[in-house]
């Protein structure tokens, strides 16, 4: 049940996809989508015509993807499960990016494998672009939130409410936010899915270098959807380098 709530959910919040439409037309077919969950990102790319891989490990939320596709849109699309920090593909990508703050869920030791496979699959001159949380702003938060409601969205199957509120914990180096999903029955009765999700707050600098590390160059920090180039006050982290 969770991935079609988080399907729902996550689909009101289109904003970032323009920017991952215009970036994946800089760059040759075709392009992968690590990380690609239910295909909110995925979609898109596909009803524009560009051959895109999408790649998860949660073998129900690509079930919910695959159900969202249209036959043409399958015929753009190549869906499979995979563990992306070990990929062994025979395909090589023009770009190769990873939306919706996956990023910093990584652990310090998945994020150099990471690297190291996306670049192995990367057509010379192609580029790997990651979006996540700032961790400057996140880290000048208050170090606890209790749940608050902060939107309302019909539940796909039976068109009840369902109420999405989120709660979070600060640490010295992660920041925890708890999703809670209350669907809303007409007795008055509450069905709760809660859905918990750690970003760790490594700083940008580390980021950086670990990105050197692996063999990219040409680093462009960006810290919005429009464009704007970084600063620590910039909601997100958006980091494109080139092969």
């Amino acid at each position: 049940m969770f991935p079609i709530l988080y399907h729902a959910h996550h689909s009101l919040h289109p904003e970032d996809i323009p920017f991952w439409l215009s970036l994946s037309r800089k760059y040759p077919a075709p392009v992968l989508e690590l990380g690609c969950g239910s295909g909110r990102v995925l979609i898109p790319l596909a009803l524009e015509g560009k051959s895109v891989f999408g790649c998860d490990i949660d073998f129900e939320m690509l079930r919910v993807l695959l159900n969202n596709l249209s036959a043409s849109q399958q015929a753009q699309a190549h869906i499979f499960q995979a563990d992306f920090t070990a990929l062994h593909l025979a395909v090589k990508f023009g770009l190769i990016f990873l939306p919706c703050n996956t990023y910093s869920t990584l652990t310090a030791e998945q994020r150099p494998a990471l690297l190291k496979c996306v670049f192995t699959h990367l057509l010379p001159g192609g580029a790997f672009a990651v979006s996540l949380p700032n961790p400057l702003r996140l880290k000048r938060l208050p170090r606890r939130a209790e749940a608050e409601v902060e939107e309302v969205f019909a539940h796909p199957i039976d068109q009840e409410p369902v109420q999405v509120s989120s709660a979070w914990v600060r640490e010295q180096d992660c920041f925890t936010i708890l999703w809670h999903y209350d669907h809303l029955f007409p007795d008055g009765t509450v069905e709760r899915l809660t859905a918990q999700v750690k970003h760790y707050l490594t700083p940008v600098a580390q980021l950086c270098q670990e990105v050197e590390a692996a063999g990219f160059s040409e680093l462009t920090l960006i810290g919005d959807y429009d464009g704007a180039a970084y600063s620590a006050s910039s909601a997100q982290l958006i980091l494109i380098a080139k092969r």
